[in-house]
């Protein structure tokens, strides 16, 4: 019954959200961001994983914040951490990498029109490692699962372009096509079964590498794209309703029919489903080196013994399935 309360508040909270916003684009989706946090957790060596799944719901139900505070707060200084426009900063040997070097080298104004991403997970990083230093329970939560939805972010090949939704090239509407509408469609096949994570001994340029491999893959995206929507014709791109016109998701985005949205995947040979799963082997990597720089503090020992004790049947059983790659079934917020 308690779990059956705790669902339906989180039901009705992010009901609400879509309620009261008219159009959003989330990074990989509500579908994508959750499960990207739920499989880093799994990922985690022993010592870190049973602190991180006893609080695996709100770890999961966090994923998605960043984008709440972006639309439904109207925060004005979230929206720049979520991307950069790699295109509007130059050859990228002369973006500085470090966070106090940019933020030295560029106005505020400049950095809010196109993106703070690389720099901000830098920051976070460096806050989650003090917060684990300090053992303060809530803060490394919250960081953590903040941290995971912006490294999130950077595997988007999207959130690294100007042309983010295709609006250059005549593709408007990709955007959601490609990490949402694809995703909620072909989810349920992917193998969420990560490596061992690893310790990053560079952090900044882990960062920038996430970001460069992203870049490039966008533009593969947009040219495999933009092909098939001139072979299949404007008429064939989108499901109908009964006026005539293109369909709308709960953001008023088009909605590719099927057979389109079977090409696009099948073109891109799944490169949905290795984004998503190395954003969740970048978020175990990162907590990792900052538990690990941390001095590998005991965290289990912020919670009690019930509550470990309590989630070590319910993570034996997630390993389990896990081995076959598939995570547990769970309900996110469907935008197709």
């Amino acid at each position: 019954m308690q779990h059956f309360y705790r669902r339906a508040r989180r039901w009705l909270s992010v009901t609400a959200l879509f309620l009261i916003t008219p159009s959003i684009l989330f990074a990989w989706g509500t579908w994508g961001h959750e499960r990207i946090n739920r499989a880093a957790v799994l990922a985690l060596p022993p010592a870190l994983r049973t602190f991180f799944y006893n609080h695996v719901d709100f770890m999961v139900q966090e994923s998605v914040v960043p984008d709440l505070r972006k639309y439904t707060l109207s925060d004005k200084a979230e929206g720049p951490r979520h991307f950069i426009d790699l295109e509007n900063y130059g050859e990228m040997s002369q973006i500085p990498q470090a966070s106090q070097e940019a933020y030295a080298k560029y106005e505020p104004a400049f950095l809010d029109k196109n993106g703070r991403l690389p720099w901000f997970i830098q920051d976070m990083q460096g806050k989650l490692t003090q917060a684990m230093k300090n053992g303060r329970k809530e803060d490394i939560l919250f960081i953590a699962a903040d941290l995971a939805h912006y490294l999130g972010d950077a595997t988007q090949p999207l959130h690294t372009s100007s042309n983010h939704d295709g609006q250059l090239t005549g593709q408007k509407g990709v955007h959601a096509f490609y990490e949402s509408q694809m995703v909620e469609k072909f989810g349920k096949t992917y193998n969420f079964k990560l490596k061992e994570p690893q310790l990053i001994q560079d952090p900044v340029a882990e960062a920038w590498r996430l970001i460069a491999q992203s870049h490039a893959a966008a533009d593969t995206l947009l040219t495999i794209e933009k092909k098939l929507q001139t072979e299949v014709g404007p008429t064939n791109m989108y499901e109908m309703n009964a006026q005539g016109q293109p369909k709308k998701n709960v953001f008023n985005s088009n909605v590719r029919t099927a057979a389109y949205t079977e090409s696009f995947h099948n073109s891109l040979r799944h490169m949905e489903e290795r984004q998503l799963r190395t954003a969740a082997q970048a978020a175990a990597n990162f907590w990792y080196t900052a538990w690990v720089n941390a001095g590998k503090p005991d965290l289990t020992k912020l919670d009690t013994e019930y509550t470990t004790k309590s989630s070590q049947s319910n993570l034996k059983d997630e390993l389990k399935l896990l081995q076959s790659g598939k995570l547990v079934d769970f309900s996110s917020f469907m935008e197709f």
